[in-house]
């Protein structure tokens, strides 16, 4: 641990997520900001995020509010080892992250690729001789390392269950934010961290709760890129069931906000999530998505903010 890493502990920091992440909720963080409900951090003293991937409004939540107790789960076990990690051993992640940034960016291009693909092998060997990787420190800082240094930051694994992205084309990329790691283990302390769906979080929400879910979303096409979002077996059978779910918390009385692709980017016709959130309020917002299979075509498009308030 370095004089830096201590002057820095204590220091009051926006906090930042610390994986790019596919769908991450960075570009549209001012609009959901504006769509926090009233009373957040007085009369509604909880916070969920059932889905929490990169954690975009999670860390605004927690650079903003100070609440009495917080809930995060991803069905993503090694993303949930990552945040474990930071909350429970950060300064020992911190050491092994320096470690490979050092490297990583002290040698040249062919050998970048050639590192980048010896600790993947590395990170596949904990995934697949190990029955848990759950308190690895090793797997979290391996996972954060090529994530940081992976092609398009994407987490993606074949049906062995490796990780298999190939290598990014990166020269110096920061692979170890001290400060941002300290503020974010620092934050984590009282959050209650899961592993599992989100219907884990039943026993949670009640009327004290701001609940935000951020499915994997629905893809515009069979070929939009936003199936990049989307998990096995997340279809509209899933949709359909996450919305009951979603219905039965507002019924407790619980704030709740819901994230999603528009299908009217592609079909003005197609009504499938103002059905489904009939009873809620929906509103449209822009966003900058790749929206077909080439990854240089972006363009401006709506995604939807559901909302029971």
């Amino acid at each position: 641990m370095t004089a830096e890493t201590t002057a820095v502990l204590n220091a009051k920091r926006q906090i930042k997520p610390f994986v790019k992440w596919a769908g991450g909720k960075g570009q549209l963080i001012n609009e959901i900001r504006s769509k926090y409900p009233e009373g957040l951090g007085k009369s509604i003293v909880k916070y969920a995020e059932p889905f929490v991937g990169g954690g975009a409004v999670l860390f605004d939540i927690l650079s903003h509010y100070n609440l009495k107790e917080l809930y995060i789960s991803d069905v993503n076990a090694e993303l949930i080892n990552a945040y474990k990690a930071i909350r429970e051993n950060v300064f020992e992640l911190i050491d092994l992250l320096q470690a490979y940034q050092d490297k990583y960016i002290s040698i040249g291009s062919g050998e970048k690729k050639a590192y980048f693909y010896a600790q993947r092998s590395r990170y596949n060997e904990l995934l697949v001789n190990t029955d848990s990787t759950e308190g690895s420190l090793e797997s979290a800082a391996l996972f954060i390392f090529l994530n940081r240094t992976c092609f398009n930051g994407l987490y993606r694994v074949n049906k062995k269950g490796t990780f298999n992205v190939p290598a990014g084309a990166y020269r110096k990329p920061t692979i170890c934010n001290a400060e941002n790691l300290l503020s974010i283990s620092s934050a984590l302390k009282n959050v209650k961290i899961i592993y599992g769906d989100y219907k884990k979080s039943k026993d949670f929400i009640d009327n004290k709760t701001f609940a935000y879910f951020d499915p994997p979303y629905r893809p515009l096409t069979n070929t939009s890129s936003f199936t990049a979002y989307s998990q096995l077996g997340f279809n509209d059978a899933k949709q359909e069931e996450l919305s009951y779910f979603v219905q039965a918390m507002a019924e407790r009385n619980a704030k709740l906000l819901v994230s999603n692709s528009d299908p009217k980017n592609i079909d003005e016709n197609d009504n499938f999530f103002d059905i489904l959130y009939s009873k809620f309020n929906i509103k449209r917002v822009k966003a900058s998505r790749i929206i077909n299979s080439k990854g240089e075509a972006r363009g401006k498009i709506s995604e939807l903010l559901i909302s029971n308030y």
